[in-house]
C-alpha cells in the first residue's frame, strides 16, 4: 500500500522517516480542534501506519501554537442549536474512536509531543498514546465539567489507567488546568523539556524507542495493556507466548550472540 500523500491544507499530515512516522494535526487557525475532517484523516493515517511493518514508532504533534484545543465547539455548538448533536457527534466520534483503537492496538509505540495547550479531547489525545513528552510550559485543561459534559476523546482510557480513579476524578472535576510538571509527577508525561528543545527531544526519544525490535515492542505493549484486567494464569500464559515468539526472531538471536560474546 503506497503511503498517503499529504497536501499542505490537509487537516492532518503524515511524514515517514525510516522507522518513525509523524502525524501532525494541521488546523493551526482552529488550534487543531477536532472536527469530522481531521477525525477521518487520522483514522486513514493510523490504518496505513498499522499496516506498514517497517514503522516502529508513531509521533503525534500539533502545528501552530497549540497541540489541540479538543473537540471543535463551533461544529458541536451549531449541532446542539439545531438539535442534531446525536448524528453529528456520533459520526465524528465513529472515526475518531476508530483512530484511537488503532493507536492503542497497533504493535508500535505511539508518542505524543505536546506544546502549548492540550484541552478536552486534545488532552485525552495527548494521554491516549503510549508515551507523552511535553514542553515544560505546556498546559493541560480538562474543560469538560465547565461546559456540563463528561470526558471523551479517550480521556478516561489514557488517564484512569495511569493515575487511578481518585486522581482521575480530581483531574476531571476539580482542576481548571494543570502543568506539564504536574502531569510528569502523576505519571502522565514521560519527560518535560524546554519548549525550544521539544522537537529535538521528541526525535531523540522516538529514535531511542525505534531501536527496540518489532517483536519486543509488540509483545511489551500488548502485555502491559492487558495486565490490569487479565487473570494471573492467563497473563503468565500470554507472557510465555510473547517471549517465545520474540526468541524465534533474528533480532533476538543476534542480540544473544552479542551479549554472550562479551561475557566470555
Amino acid at each position: 500500500m503506497p503511503a498517503p500523500i499529504s497536501l499542505p491544507d490537509d487537516p492532518a499530515l503524515l511524514r515517514i522517516d525510516g522507522p518513525i512516522a509523524t502525524i501532525t494535526l494541521n488546523r493551526p487557525a482552529a488550534f487543531n480542534s477536532i472536527n469530522l475532517a481531521i477525525a477521518q484523516k487520522l483514522e486513514q493515517l493510523a490504518a496505513y501506519i498499522e499496516a506498514d511493518d517497517d514503522i516502529r514508532v508513531v509521533v503525534l504533534e500539533g502545528e501552530g501554537r497549540a497541540f489541540s484545543a479538543g473537540g471543535d465547539l463551533q461544529t458541536i455548538g451549531a449541532a446542539a442549536e439545531a438539535g442534531t448533536v446525536t448524528p453529528v457527534v456520533g459520526e465524528l466520534l465513529k472515526h475518531y474512536h476508530a483512530f484511537i483503537e488503532i493507536v492503542r492496538r497497533m504493535p508500535k509505540i505511539s508518542l505524543s509531543s505536546v506544546h502549548g495547550s492540550a484541552a478536552g479531547a486534545g488532552m485525552g489525545l495527548a494521554f491516549v498514546t503510549d508515551l507523552c513528552i511535553a514542553a515544560d510550559d505546556a498546559k493541560f485543561t480538562p474543560a469538560y465539567a465547565k461546559i456540563g459534559v463528561s470526558p471523551d476523546g479517550g480521556s478516561t482510557v489514557g488517564i484512569v489507567g495511569t493515575v487511578g480513579s481518585r486522581r482521575a476524578l480530581q483531574i476531571f472535576l476539580s482542576e481548571d488546568n494543570f502543568t506539564a510538571q504536574q502531569a510528569y509527577e502523576w505519571g502522565l508525561v514521560a519527560k518535560t523539556v524546554p519548549a525550544a528543545e521539544l522537537k529535538a527531544a521528541t526525535r531523540k526519544l522516538a529514535e531511542r524507542l525505534a531501536q527496540n525490535p518489532p517483536a519486543a515492542i509488540a509483545g511489551t505493549k500488548s502485555l502491559v495493556y492487558q495486565a490490569a484486567t487479565t487473570p494471573v494464569k492467563q497473563q503468565l500464559d500470554a507472557e510465555e507466548h510473547k517471549i517465545i515468539m520474540a526468541m524465534n526472531t533474528d533480532e533476538f538471536r543476534s542480540a544473544v550472540k552479542k551479549f554472550t560474546s562479551k561475557s566470555k
